[in-house]
């Protein structure tokens, strides 16, 4: 198969710190005590895919995710093709996008939350949602838009969404990426350099032939050389349906070429969220754990929780539904856990209070504390009688005993 299954698995995020770090980057932050990068691995492998090229940001990251994969992966991802359509040069997946936002009662709120949208992309997709027509994301989409007439002569109509995000899950044709890579030097982001390119120039008898007219208009022969490429390319897109079309394709007209985007629309039935928040980061353990349980991989308790079978509770201590207690972490007396991720070998003490929170593997957390909508992040320590809401604690920081904060970051300078 000429294609290459590409996951942007990031790097180091400024939007989580102090989650990640050089020890933890992005695509190893654990989401029900696994790494987020497994799911997507998950998904790949459950749909028959292999040659997979993961891009990790950084040189200690490639490292450190790099080696977490071969120790996890090695031997299982034997798979073909994720997804192809119409000889597409590249294949996004997009789905639905979530809405999410800050709760305004803080963590404990976390159904009660206002959600608004915040970043969104701009998708042009045809009458038949298959074909990637137009593209933007990020700041371009503040920007004026605009669409080449070319494409919307081919596809006779347009339908703009605002309401998909692109997963960051592509399929692309090998030789279309090594080209586009190889004649423009200066591109640095699939998502924001190579997709948009391709969208931008597809249905043209030459990847390139945007600078090729331009050229050519000098000698008056680009206009109707580009007038020709709409009307005929125009006939190979509204056929492409056609059981004749892959025929047609290859047969001749000088298109050989020619190149088309197409999209893949998960089910609304599909888990899909982007981790780039704090808050994102958040909804994604209490969904694993809630809604989406069956990502997890676990089987849930007669109670709706997970309580690893090395696990000690103390007596008139209390885990409810949609709850994980890793591999053996021990939990003091009258605690009372609801709504949160416990890692793996956490202590907790005595009459402690765990809400809507995220506790990351090997933590300690003292006598008396009391955690709503936080992250303790792994080797932290919190001594006894230390009260946080809506805070994220630093890997292997100390929090000093008797202090009551809220929305405060506690890292190293």
């Amino acid at each position: 198969m000429d294609l290459q299954v590409v996951i942007l698995a990031g790097g180091f995020s400024s939007n989580l710190v102090p989650l990640v770090s050089k020890e933890v980057p992005k695509a190893l932050l654990p989401v029900a005590n696994r790494p987020v990068l497994s799911y997507v691995l998950d998904l790949l492998e459950s749909s028959n895919l292999k040659d997979l090229i993961v891009v990790v940001e950084g040189e200690d990251a490639a490292l450190t995710v790099g080696g977490w994969i071969s120790s996890a992966c090695v031997d299982r991802l034997h798979v073909e093709c994720l997804h192809t359509r119409h000889d597409a040069a590249v294949t996004a997946m997009l789905c639905a996008e979530p809405v999410t936002g800050p709760a305004e009662s803080g963590g404990a709120g976390g159904k009660d939350k206002t959600k608004k949208p915040a970043c969104y992309d701009i998708i042009g997709l045809d009458s038949s949602r298959q074909f990637l027509l137009y593209i933007a994301t990020g700041v371009e989409v503040k920007r004026d838009t605009r669409l080449k007439k070319g494409i919307l002569c081919a596809a006779g109509k347009m339908e703009i969404r605002s309401d998909l995000m692109d997963s960051h899950i592509y399929a692309f044709k090998r030789s279309v990426l090594q080209e586009v890579l190889e004649q423009k030097p200066t591109f640095r982001c699939l998502k924001q350099d190579v997709l948009p390119y391709l969208v931008r120039t597809q249905l043209r008898s030459d990847v390139f032939s945007d600078e090729k007219a331009v050229e050519e208009n000098g000698n008056g022969h680009g206009k109707n050389n580009m007038q020709n490429n709409d009307v005929v390319l125009s006939q190979i897109l509204s056929n492409a349906f056609l059981p004749s079309f892959h025929k047609v394709y290859e047969s001749g007209l000088d298109i050989r070429k020619t190149h088309k985007c197409c999209v893949y629309i998960a089910d609304e039935s599909k888990y899909c969220v982007r981790l780039n928040s704090i808050q994102a980061f958040m909804d994604v353990n209490r969904d694993v754990i809630g809604d989406a349980n069956h990502l997890s991989g676990y089987s849930f308790s007669a109670h709706h929780n997970i309580v690893h079978p090395s696990a000690e509770l103390g007596s008139k201590t209390t885990v409810g539904p949609h709850c994980m207690l890793g591999e053996g972490s021990q939990v003091g007396d009258k605690c009372n856990v609801k709504r949160s991720v416990i890692g793996r070998h956490c202590r907790i003490g005595f009459n402690v209070k765990v809400v809507n929170s995220v506790v990351m593997d090997h933590a300690t957390i003292g006598d008396g504390c009391s955690i709503q909508g936080s992250v303790i992040c792994s080797n932290a320590q919190l001594q006894e009688r230390v009260a946080l809401r809506d805070c994220q604690v630093e890997a292997g920081y100390v929090v000093f005993a008797g202090g009551e904060h809220k929305g405060e970051t506690f890292a190293r300078k």
